[in-house]
């Protein structure tokens, strides 16, 4: 881990590993710099370091923007609605969001969202456009493919998932999470923006980002959720190593967390069995050698990612700020030898 964050220009200049097996945590690490920049020099292609008594050192309770990840906690509150009855996984999502004509038009269903097998784009310059068009360019956006006829990942199917579960309860996504995980799971320091103490992300700055913000360290990173205010379904959450440790937990165990259940065992197997609801399964260029055997995670663009081991009752947290102070290439590497590091300590492997 220390490779990761250490050098002129290291990989991630923060990181913090966590690993647990069943109710113990056998690994809990931090090394490097939570904020390490003032900025990022694009004439010179350099980084410019903050003075050694204003950087601010990462431990293992340092609070991450986890981008994407949070795309697993708006598929766990999408499920609970599933346990509750409220909602239907081959729904059409044109039964509770009618107003969304491409969605309607080609028959959308809450599996398609969840599964990613939508044919939606990637994502959507919602950033660009001004607030009052952000939602119809979204109610309109239909399919490049038909839906249900291949896998293409699309922060959008979170976006309309978000809209759906916001429709069907009348609460915002931010309090379904609340509620409904992060409160009755004791996980304190899970939860959007802004988060003052978090690690540091990007100086965003055109041409390399999307939108010109400058050094941004407590507001989400995804310029789509900004744009959004900081609550999306595909983006926009922050948390610790140690509180996510309560989330990996809590699904290993099917759903319980001591005298908490945020979901029956039934409905955990239905969101990990293949093909997943929401959660990505078997996949070794992040996972290693955790991938097969069931395995399940995610990863964020920040840096972030999350394993979980159903093999072994075991989960693999990686928390990284590797975006600070620009973006640059993934760090999939990294967390590929993280997790066969893991395998091999319990698996044999």
């Amino acid at each position: 881990m220390r490779a990761l964050t250490e050098g002129d220009r290291p990989r991630a200049p923060a990181a913090v590993v966590l690993v647990g097996r069943g109710p113990v945590v056998a690994v809990e690490e931090a090394a490097g710099w939570a904020v390490r920049y003032e900025a990022y020099d694009e004439r010179t292609d350099t980084a410019v370091e903050l003075p050694p008594g204003s950087r601010v050192p990462a431990t293992p309770h340092t609070p991450f923007d986890l981008a994407s990840l949070t795309k697993l906690f708006t598929a766990v509150a999408a499920v609970q609605q599933l346990e509750r009855g409220t909602l239907g996984i081959d729904a059409k999502v044109a039964a509770y969001l009618p107003d969304f004509t491409g969605a309607a038009e080609h028959g959308l269903t809450v599996r398609h969202l969840l599964t990613h097998t939508s044919g939606l784009r990637p994502e959507l310059p919602l950033y660009a456009c001004p607030s009052a068009a952000r939602l119809e360019m979204l109610r309109a956006e239909a399919p490049t493919v038909p839906p249900g006829t291949a896998y293409a990942y699309s922060d959008l199917n979170l976006l309309l998932l978000q809209h759906v579960l916001e429709r069907l309860t009348g609460r915002g996504l931010d309090a379904l999470v609340r509620d409904g995980i992060t409160y009755p799971l004791g996980m304190t320091a899970t939860g959007f923006g802004p988060c003052p103490a978090a690690a540091a992300t990007e100086d965003q700055r055109r041409p390399w980002a999307k939108a010109d913000r400058g050094m941004l360290r407590g507001e989400v990173h995804d310029e789509n959720a900004w744009s959004l205010g900081g609550v999306a379904g595909h983006a926009g959450l922050f948390s610790t190593a140690r509180d996510l440790a309560v989330f990996c937990r809590t699904l290993l165990a099917g759903g319980s967390y001591g005298p908490a259940r945020i979901l029956g065992p039934d409905f955990v197997e239905l969101m990990l069995t293949p093909p997943g609801l929401g959660f990505a399964l078997d996949q070794p260029w992040f996972m290693g050698g955790l991938a097969g055997r069931g395995a399940a995670g995610h990863t964020g663009f920040t840096g972030t990612s999350l394993v979980l081991d159903r093999a072994t009752d075991t989960f693999l947290i990686l928390l990284t700020n590797a975006v600070h102070p620009r973006r640059r290439d993934p760090i999939n590497p990294a967390r590929a030898a993280a997790g066969t590091r893991v395998a091999r300590a319990v698996r044999g492997a």
